[in-house]
């Protein structure tokens, strides 16, 4: 299982659409988009999980794609550095 970030998406996406986009290249195990607190709208990126094969094929024709008017950027998930919890 590997996990992907997913960024450039439109506003207006839902779990939804996405998992439609990705579910070409084969199923989507989990999806979590990022949500604003206040309208609940996606804040236009997330994350996917997926099977390790599937997951490259979804990342080698999905990355740079235009959707609506911004590139989406698809990558698996970089681990974050220890200690870091977020602060800048």
């Amino acid at each position: 299982m590997k996990k992907m970030f997913v960024g450039g998406l439109p506003l207006e996406s839902t779990e939804e659409t996405v998992t439609e986009m990705f579910e070409e290249f084969g199923k989507v195990r989990s999806i979590k988009l990022v949500a604003d607190v206040f309208s609940g709208k996606c804040k236009g990126f997330g994350f996917i999980e997926m099977e390790g094969h599937e997951a490259r094929a979804a990342i080698a024709s999905l990355n740079g794609k235009i959707v609506g008017d911004k590139s989406l950027k698809v990558q698996f998930e970089e681990p974050r550095a220890k200690g870091r919890k977020g602060r800048r």
